[in-house]
Parts: structure tokens; sequence; C-alpha cells
């Protein structure tokens, strides 16, 4: 045989050298996540906790490619195979074999050879012999050498592969052995896994699939274009499930990580030796950071985590945009308006127009003797926008806070935003423009606000522009709603300073809260007590009225002497606070004679009324019932006459019922010089400027007119005066020079009185610089009456009657009827001399003095008159 033919091949393959392992070649390192390495090769770390399951099993592989060769060597001929070197020790040289050669049958055959042949045979025979042998041994070795050579460095490749792989841990040789079959999942469990994970992957493409085919068969099949495709459908119910549920979004993106955890959980099961336990958080660290996937090995785990990763970027990147679009939609809803109000016991503004800078004001006055109140403002505007127009406005709020809200105020859950329910009154702003649009959406408004559930704590104050429509406003909102007609107050306001100059500014005083305004309150310690007394028990303030709880809570102006208080009556009064009066002992008040001076009787007047309003007809029924007999009214506007007796009529006037006036029309522009000088200016004794029904909606241009209306009249006035009435000294009147054009203009002003209906603020100082127009300032007065109501809604009640053609009004008297030249009295003196004629004295202005003084304070104190000094009084219409 040859020793050649049973020799292993010098160059093995692959799938020889790598069988599977044994036993009895694995170093006696009892654990086996260790391998002994060469003892030159530095040990690598230990490995991290996620390791593949194909780097472990190429580390395992070694090992049985190692066991293999060691099996294969030892089942050779003892003769023929020399023993392997250990792994451990590549450098260790290989011992040559021992061959034993039968030496004592070559004697035989030599011996029997040199009988024959000779000695010279048998040493060529031994010679070939041992050449034979020597070249075996010699190929023999080679071989073994080569096989040394390529096992050395295979280990050494190993070695390499396991310390860079970072797999290999220090030796442990008091751990137990475990067994290998352990360490080996059930690969069926695996492939199941991966077969779950992919059938789960496939399933949406395919429902989607099916649905699109269905989809275009239905299309194709009823050819009609009108019916919507089941994609159609299913996206349509898609986007209103998250629509309708808020929480739509966030649930969906939960879901979607839920999923994305399982799915790759499955993977990593499938492609790695972990427990599933341990892949399912393996997966969730790849969704939330992606940068762990770093340390996966091998093909599968690699395209595993790869895919995870990506996964969880997208979620991540969803959940940011989520959580982006609602602090985004947090804070627009902030920005806008749109968060509740967490108050009560507030004032409610609803709507916004020219007038919400004044009644801001006057609210904050009253609010002042309570350290400040609350005050939201709900409009269909923007709330920065509202805020920015709030800030310009030049007041001091006196620690009131003014809070901004955008709404609707016919939306009921925009007024629940409000806390529309705990609010202490609600103030309807009547809209600029049409008065019947405004009218109608004030009268939504109210029935928007007895439609809350919860019911209101607060009255609500409507602001209206047709006196017309108060009647249906009062029948929805009931008992809970108080009206301001504001065309209706301003015109009743004009007539009155028409026919009493400078009572413009008394109401102004009493109807702001900044001087003395009305209070009723109720003080048990003067039951009893008659109104005379009552008169003079207040140091600080005026009793003007009772609040008789003996019928039914009405309000009696100026009542008679002898009216005794009952138990549950109150005290209206004018006082400068509703916290700076009480009732004091009575003082000594000497008793005053009375002066039997008449009245004079009322002379006929000629009033003329520049521009056209809506409410026209209601002022001229008002201007019938003040005027004496024989007066007469002028009309000039630019309205076709024709035109006016329809409006007229359309109005309700009947003007074959009217017994005092006899209206006389004019046609022309009040802004034309050339118009203006057509009338009789200088024969009036009062001119009303009217804001002009055409330019009502902006409140500058309707200003311009009537200043441009104003200073026309005044122009010709004063040319058309005698030149020594013109020419007198100008005394107390200012500054101006003596006949200069805007001193003629006032002395033109002792003449006639005019009264102009003034809608923005700033056109006040103008006229009251050049005191050429006892003005009205009709966004102001109206602004304070709404607040005043609003503050105390009784007090609505008193205005009405004031404003009203019977009843009690305001007027100003002469001094001669209650005092003579130079005589001194007190205050008190003098209401008790007012009230011989039924008269209530609230104020008085000297002759020396600019403006009236409401409510004088040391009403006892005795001082000298003047028969040029006027007094303010609540008396009865003449």
């Amino acid at each position: 045989m040859s020793i050649d033919s049973e020799s292993p091949s010098p160059s093995p393959s692959r799938d020889w050298f790598f069988p599977s392992p044994s036993p009895s070649f694995i170093h006696p390192n009892p654990n086996p996540r260790r391998c002994v390495t060469n003892p030159r090769v530095s040990r690598p770390p230990k490995p991290s906790s996620f390791q593949s399951f194909s780097h472990s099993s190429s580390k395992y592989a070694g090992i049985r490619r190692r066991v293999e060769f060691a099996r294969r060597t030892e089942s050779l001929p003892a003769s023929n195979v020399a023993r392997p070197v250990s792994a451990q020790k590549p450098d260790v040289p290989v011992k040559k074999p021992d061959v034993s050669v039968d030496v004592s049958g070559e004697k035989k055959f030599a011996r029997a050879s040199a009988g024959r042949f000779g000695g010279r045979w048998r040493m060529a025979i031994l010679a070939a012999i041992l050449a034979t042998v020597l070249g075996s041994l010699l190929h023999k070795n080679f071989s073994l050498h080569n096989q040394i050579n390529v096992l050395q460095d295979q280990i050494y490749e190993l070695n390499m592969r396991l310390q860079t792989c970072n797999i290999l841990d220090y030796v442990d040789l008091t751990n137990p052995v475990p067994q290998e079959s352990d360490h080996l999942p059930n690969r069926n469990l695996k492939n199941m896994a991966l077969i779950i994970t992919f059938t789960l992957l496939i399933i949406p493409f395919l429902i989607f699939k099916y649905v699109d085919y269905v989809s275009k068969s239905r299309r194709s099949a009823d050819n009609i274009s009108e019916e919507v495709s089941l994609n159609k459908q299913l996206a349509y119910q898609v986007d209103a499930f998250l629509s309708v549920h808020p929480y739509a979004k966030p649930l969906a993106l939960l879901v979607a990580t839920l999923l994305l955890i399982c799915l790759g959980g499955l993977a990593l099961f499938g492609v790695t030796v972990d427990s599933l336990a341990d892949c399912l958080w393996l997966s969730w660290t790849y969704i939330a950071d992606s940068g762990n996937h770093a340390n996966s090995e091998g093909i599968g785990p690699r395209l595993v985590s790869v895919s995870i990763s990506f996964g969880g970027m997208l979620i991540f990147a969803m959940m940011l945009g989520l959580v982006s679009d609602a602090i985004s939609e947090k804070l627009d809803s902030l920005r806008k308006g749109r968060s509740e109000v967490v108050e009560q016991n507030h004032t409610l503004i609803l709507g916004w127009s020219d007038k919400l800078g004044s009644l801001l004001n006057q609210l904050s006055i009253a609010n002042e003797s309570l350290d400040g109140g609350i005050v939201v403002v709900m409009a269909e505007r923007d709330k920065e926008e509202m805020e920015l127009d709030i800030a310009k406005m030049e007041f001091d709020f006196r620690g009131t806070s003014v809070i901004c809200r955008s709404g609707s105020p016919l939306i009921l859950a925009d007024l629940k935003k409000v806390s529309v329910s705990k609010a202490r009154a609600i103030i309807v702003l009547a809209e600029d423009g049409n008065a019947d649009q405004s009218d109608a959406r004030a009268l939504r408004t109210v029935l928007s606000l007895t439609g809350v559930k919860e019911g209101l704590r607060g009255h609500i104050v409507v602001e209206l522009s047709d006196l017309d429509n108060e009647v249906l406003v009062k029948l929805v909102g009931g008992d809970l709603v108080e009206t301001v007609v504001a065309h209706d107050v301003i015109g009743r306001l004009m007539i009155q300073c028409a026919r009493q100059p400078g009572l413009a500014q008394i109401w102004e005083d009493i109807l702001g809260f900044e001087n003395c305004e009305f209070y009723i309150k109720r003080w048990p310690e003067l039951d009893g007590m008659q109104f005379e007394d009552v008169l003079i028990s207040f140091p600080d303030a005026i009793p003007c009225g009772i609040k008789a709880a003996a019928y039914g809570g009405k309000i009696i102006l100026n009542p008679d002497d002898s009216y005794i208080l009952q138990e549950g009556d109150e005290v209206l009064v004018i006082a400068e606070d509703d916290d700076t009066y009480a009732p004091a002992t009575l003082p000594m008040v000497k008793e005053a004679s009375f002066i039997h001076i008449a009245r004079p009787a009322r002379k006929p007047q000629k009033i003329l009324l520049c521009g056209w309003r809506r409410d026209i007809d209601d002022m001229i029924v008002v201007l019938d019932a003040f005027l004496a007999n024989g007066s007469e009214l002028w009309m000039f506007n630019d309205v076709p006459e024709k035109e006016r007796d329809r409006k007229l009529i359309d109005g309700g006037l009947d003007i074959t019922r009217l017994s005092n006036i006899t209206l006389v029309n004019r046609e022309g522009n009040a802004v034309i010089r050339r118009h203006l000088e057509s009338l009789p200016l200088e024969s009036f004794d009062s001119i009303l400027i009217l804001a002009d029904e055409s330019v009502e909606d902006s409140a500058i241009q309707a200003d311009s007119r009537s200043l441009a209306t104003l200073l026309l009249i005044r122009d010709i006035q004063a040319k058309r005066l005698p030149y020594r009435e013109a020419m007198v000294t100008q005394g107390h009147r200012g500054s101006f020079s003596q006949g200069s054009w805007i001193g003629e203009m006032q002395q033109a002003s002792d003449k006639s009185v005019i009264i102009s209906e003034i809608l923005d603020p700033r056109t006040k100082n103008l006229l009251s610089m050049s005191k050429i127009s006892d003005y009205v300032l009709s966004n102001e007065l109206v602004s304070m009456a709404l607040a005043m109501v609003a503050e105390d809604r009784q007090i609505n009640d008193v205005l009405e009657e004031l404003f009203a053609e019977e009843g009690n009004e305001m007027q100003i008297r002469q001094a001669n009827l209650y005092l003579r030249e130079g005589e001194e009295l007190s205050f008190y003196e003098i209401i008790l001399r007012a009230r011989q004629r039924r008269e209530i004295v609230i104020g008085y202005r000297l002759s020396s003095a600019e403006r009236a003084i409401i409510n004088p304070p040391a009403k006892n104190e005795r001082q000298r008159w003047s028969l040029k000094d006027v007094f303010v009084v609540i008396a009865e219409k003449e």
C-alpha cells in the first residue's frame, strides 16, 4: 500500500474543514461563551448584551471546523499520520511519526540472497528500501507542515475576527458548562415569527389593492360618474373619524407605535438568539433611539434593525408634528381670545362701537371705589386688534382690568366662554350703520341671552337706535332688559339744551361718574321722617326722590314735603360716590320768607333744524310739547319737501295734530354758504345742527359737516349784527381781541343758541375752546347713560322721567326767584325757599364762574349771592 494514497490532501476544502463540533476538541473552559485563543493574542473585551445570531454561529462554526480536523487526523493509521498540533500552540514543531519496519524478514531475505547472489545485491536492495522509506517520510513531513501552516492562518484569522467583533470574554473556570442545545433557539418558532411578520406587513398592501380593484370594477361596471369609489368612502370615514374625535390622532400614533414594536420584536426574534421579551424591548430601543442599531451584526439583524429605526424616525416625526400643532393651536387660541373667562360679578360688553372708549372710562371711574373691577369685551373682531385699540385710549383705567375675547353674541358657546351667567351686568352695544339692522341684531342678542340654561345673575342693558323697536326688545327680554335709545336720548337733550342754554354741561356732570351722580340707598334711621326734613339731612348729598315700597318700588321724583318715609323706602340722592354720604343730625336752618315773584310766561320761539335724522318725527313731537303756542320750526336739509312729508308720515307723525308749532320747510345744503344766507339766521332763538343721516355712519365725516355748518352760521350771524353790538368788550370771554372774527361769533352766540350734535370726542375740544356753541357730545352722553344704568338699573326710570315730555325735568332758574341782590343765605336756606315752589335745588352757577357746581359742599355756610347767578333745579315741566 502506498503511503501517499493514505495521506490527507494538503489543502482541504472548506466543507471538510468545518464539520460538526466535538467535545473532545473543545478547550476545557467550562464557559461556552468564552473561547481560548492564541496566548500571544490579547483577550478582547467583554461583548455587548446585544449580539446577532449570525455572529454567534460564526463563533461556533470555527470550533466545529477545528474539531473536524482533529477527528480526521485521528482516523488515519498510526504509521502514516502524525499527531496534530494544538490550536493553542501553533509554533511548536511537529514530531515525526515512528515507522516500524520488519527487519528480521529482510535479514532472512538477505541471507538467502547472499547465498545465491552474493553480498553485493544485499546492499543494493537495502539501499533501495532505505531510499524509499526516506522519501516517503520526507513527503509526509512536508504535507503535515503545510497543513499546520493552513491551520495556523485560520486560527489567527478567527482570533482576530473574534477580537474585532468584541464577543470574547475572560475565562471563568468556575461557571458550569451548559449544554449547547440550551443556547440554540427553536428554529421552528423563529421561522414562524418571520412568517407572521411578513404576513402582517403584506396584508395592508393586499387590502389596499383589493379596495382599488373593487372601486375600479364598480366604476367600469356601472359606468356612473356620480358614484363615489370605495377608496374615497374609506378615506372619508377616516377623515371624519379624525375630525370628530379630538384624540384620534394621538391614539392612531400610539397604535402605530405598538404595531411597530410588535412587528419589529417578532422579526428580531426570528433572526437572533434572544428571547421574545428581549426582542420586544430591543425593538422599542430602536424606535426610541435610531442609533442603537449600529451594534447589529449580520445581514438579517441589520435589515430588521434599520427598518425598525426608520419606522421609529417616522413615528417620532409625526409625534413632534402633533405636539407642535397642539402647542401652536393653544397659543393661537390664546392670541385670538378663544379661551374661557373664569370671572364672576364682572361687567360684560357685547359688541364694538365708537362709544366703547367712553363707556370703559365711565366704568373704570365707577369701579375706582372698589379698587378696580373686571370688564370683559366680546366682539366679532380679532383680540389683538381690540387690545391695540383699547391701549390707544387716552385715559386711566384706575385699576380696572379689561379682558377682550373674540366671539359672536349670537352663539351660546361664545356667551358661555365669557361667563355670561355670572356677570352682574350685560351691555349690548348698537352697531355702527343702519339703525334697523343694528336693532335687529340687538334683538337676536337678547334672544340668545335669554336662552342661557344657567340663567343670568345680572340685568341686560340694550342700546337701541330707533324708539319704535324698544317695545319689541322689552317684550322679548322681559324684566331682565333695560333699554337706552341713543337717538331719542340725544334728541331730547338737544331740545332741552336749546330751550335752556348751559344744560348740556349739567347733564354731562350728572350722567358721568367723575362728579356727582344718582344713587339709591335705604336708610332705616330716616323712617318716619318727612321729605322736607330729609332734604337737609345729608351734608354731602342732595335728596331728590323716594323709592316707595308701598307703590311696588316706584321711584317718585320731587315728592311732596309732607311725604313720610315708610319702612322699606329708599332715598334717591345726588352724591359724589355711593360711600361718600350718610344722614346726619338735622341742622338748624333759618326759615326763609317766600318771595312772590311770578315766573314769566312762555313765549313763542323760532327754531331751526339743520339736517335730517331718521327720528326727526319724534323730535318734532317733543318740540311741540315743550314750546309755546305760535312757535315756528324751520327744517333746512337737502331732502325734497315731498319726500319729507312721506318720511314723516311713515314715521308716525300726524302734522295736523301739532298744536304749538308750525312747520316751515326749506331745501338746501347746510355746508354751502349761499344756501345758508337765504335763511334769516339772525332771527332764530335756537339752531339745532343734527348729524345728517347720510353721513352718520362716519363720526369724523358727520362732525366735519356739523362743524362747517356751525362756523358758517356764526359767521353769517356776526356779519348781520349791528356794528355797535359786535364791538362790545369781550370781558370774561377769554383772550380773543376785540373785533376779531372769533370774537364776533362769540357775540353772535349771545343772540341765539346753537346746539351741535357731536359724535367724536376730539371735536369737543375745538368747540369748547371757541365757546361759540353749546355742544352736545352724543357718544359720550350715551355711554354715560349706559354705564349708569349698568351700575344700577333703577336709574333708568329716573332718566326716562327727566327726558320725557311730562313729569319732572332739569331746569335752570334765575336767582331772583329765590333771593334778593346781595342777600346772604346758606344753600340749605335756598333749598327750603325752592321747596315753596315745589322745586329741588341741586346746584348753582355763579356769574363769575365757567361751570355749574352740583351738590356743593358746606351747605350750611352762608354766602352773598347775586341776581346774575343761576340755580339748577329739578321741577315739574311747565
